[in-house]
């Protein structure tokens, strides 16, 4: 007899993965598919609209085909890597131009004049979120302007969408244009409080609202599927929301006071609050997901380059193009501390908390005696580094002490990260020992709008595998060398200021 489950299609910057997963939680069936990334100018990523869709088809028929006869699909849920946006034709359903990636900074001359007009405060009090190239909306109004689409995006002939419309879109067949409260709430063009497009934002960057999708509860029957190569029609595309909103929701980080980290090619921390709160400390306001008409906000912080570090000095190093990233964490492990080196690896500028989109990366305290083995460790220190950053602003602001950080991703799966994490913040650090939290958490949200599961308690009540990281650096040691840390973000700042004198 078929095991009833949900297709979870977790859409991410460097692959798609997608899960069967039935209503104990477990995982039936998992397959995944990398993507590819272009970069065309210093800066920029992008990525082909129409990869990511047959990614999403090949993904989910291996899945299937995997499960068998032993599982039966009754709905779909879709998480998906945020803030990344693309246009396509309405009637014909074309991409128009490439899929502008969240890393990517070409819109970052709009951000400034936005700024240069004193109009961050306006946004930030309206959307939650501080004037950067990262969020969507000028993301968007770029893609216009380059392609000279502005009349025909007035008159609804285009569309424009995160990934997730993307995915629910192709799904469907065209016949549902939507997104979910999470990724509206990534564009710079969504008032959190009204939970509606804004449309004196809409004005202010230039986006024409024929274009945005209708939007919708995180779980919501959104659409349905027409046939899809191995996906079948007729099944509720039950769940849509951003991939850090869904960990949250997969780590069962419901309450005030919990906190997760997300370690991928960048990396994001939220903690949930009951209200939006706008912060002080650079972190961004956003909504944690929707259930029916009850939303939970949450504080994030956002980070551009952590995973994506190891994997660029491994790259620039020449190391093994066959797995770059394990042989720099084993040249990580084999030393016992950096030798005083620091790596700021601002590659695309800094996010969270500093927010300096013109920074670039610094690597200082290099001596005769430094070592690659070193750099290596600097570099895995360097993500640790920048969430004790967004994790001390989270807590300034979260009104609640935060006890552990619950981490996800694939990074985590590096132990001496974890244990210089738990050293640095001075908290237990509780790894998950799933590799797939993400797309749990958008079936979780599919299971709840189905009815298969009746509560956020009885979700928190499935097993869930995590390893303790205790703390075990001495205070003052864990002091001075985020001092060092410090210090060097400092440099990084006074490096790029100097260089424009």
């Amino acid at each position: 007899m078929k095991q009833t489950a949900i297709l979870a299609i977790d859409q991410g910057t460097t692959n798609t993965k997608a899960l069967l997963v039935d209503v104990a939680g477990n995982v039936l069936a998992r397959a995944s598919r990398p993507v590819g990334r272009r970069y065309p100018r210093p800066a920029w990523v992008e990525q082909d609209p129409q990869e990511l869709w047959q990614s999403v088809l090949e993904a989910g028929a291996a899945c299937l085909e995997q499960a068998g006869a032993k599982a039966e699909p009754v709905a779909i849920a879709i998480s998906n890597q945020r803030e990344s946006v693309l246009l396509w034709e309405r009637a014909s359903g074309q991409p128009l131009g490439p899929c502008v990636s969240w890393q990517c900074q070409r819109s970052r001359q709009l951000c400034q004049a936005l700024q240069d007009q004193g109009l961050e405060p306006l946004i930030r009090e309206r959307s939650g979120l501080t004037i950067d190239p990262m969020f969507s909306g000028t993301k968007i109004r770029w893609l216009l302007e380059e392609q000279d689409l502005l009349a025909r995006a007035e008159a609804g002939e285009l569309c424009a969408g995160t990934i997730d419309s993307w995915l629910c879109w192709q799904l469907s067949g065209g016949a549902a244009h939507v997104c979910d409260m999470t990724n509206a709430s990534r564009t710079q063009l969504f008032n959190l409080q009204r939970r509606a497009w804004d449309e004196e934002l809409l004005g202010l960057l230039g986006v024409p609202a024929a274009v945005l999708p209708a939007v919708e509860p995180s779980a919501s029957l959104h659409a349905h599927t027409v046939a899809c190569g191995a996906i079948p029609a007729g099944l509720p595309i039950a769940a849509l929301i951003g991939d850090s909103h869904a960990a949250l929701f997969g780590q069962a980080g419901f309450l005030p006071g919990a906190v997760k980290a997300t370690y991928g090619t960048g990396s994001s921390l939220m903690t949930p609050v009951p209200e939006p709160r706008l912060s002080q400390s650079g972190l961004s306001t956003t909504i944690a997901w929707a259930i029916g008409e009850r939303v939970t906000y949450a504080l994030e912080g956002n980070i551009y380059v952590t995973g994506a570090a190891v994997e660029w000095l491994g790259r620039f190093l020449g190391l093994s193009e066959r797995d770059p990233v394990g042989e720099l964490a084993a040249l990580a492990a084999s030393v016992p501390d950096s030798g005083g080196l620091y790596f700021v690896p601002a590659l695309s500028g800094l996010g969270a908390p500093y927010w300096d989109k013109e920074a670039r990366g610094l690597i200082c305290g290099l001596t005769q005696a430094s070592t690659l083995p070193q750099l290596a460790r600097a570099t895995v220190e360097a993500i640790a580094y920048q969430v004790r950053a967004v994790f001390d602003a989270l807590q300034a602001e979260a009104g609640v002490e935060l006890q552990v950080l619950l981490a996800d991703g694939g990074a985590t799966r590096n132990d001496l990260l974890m244990q210089f994490q738990a050293d640095i913040i001075g908290k237990p650090v509780l790894r998950c020992e799933s590799a797939d939290v993400s797309a749990l958490g958008a079936a979780y949200l599919a299971g709840l709008a189905l009815g298969l599961w009746e509560s956020e308690e009885a979700i928190a009540a499935l097993p869930r595998p995590r390893q303790r990281f205790e703390p075990l650096l001495p205070a003052e040691e864990r002091e001075a060398r985020y001092a060092g840390w410090q210090e060097a973000v400092a440099r990084a700042t006074l490096h790029r200021s100097a260089g424009r004198r």
